[in-house]
């Protein structure tokens, strides 16, 4: 049997819904909009594969640093350690969600 090397290879837990979530995402989450320099995480949604970054920056934050048509320039810390670097990614806004702000009283 011939190996997979696609994008979504070995991401069969990783980009899996609940079963309360399934189906398509709601239109909300299409439209909503963000500002250069707010915080956000990446969340991939399965089932919509337009503007889907790669399986590894799953669960990451990042800052949006401005607009490319409909998706958002986000840029993110990738590698460990020294190594780190700072990657720029096109992802639309299905798959990012705010970051709350916490207010310690």
């Amino acid at each position: 049997m011939p190996r997979s090397h696609g994008e979504r290879k070995r991401t069969r837990k990783k980009l899996r819904k609940r079963k309360r979530d399934r189906g398509l995402s709601p239109i909300s989450r299409t439209i909503q909009r963000f500002e250069p320099g707010e915080s956000v995480h990446i969340r991939i949604d399965p089932s919509i594969q337009k503007g889907m970054p790669h399986q590894r920056f799953h669960g990451m934050t990042g800052k949006i640093i401005g607009e490319q048509g409909r998706a958002y320039i986000v840029e993110v810390l990738d590698g460990k350690r020294e190594r780190k670097r700072v990657k720029e990614l096109f992802i639309r806004p299905e798959h990012l969600s705010p970051q709350e702000i916490e207010i310690n009283r």
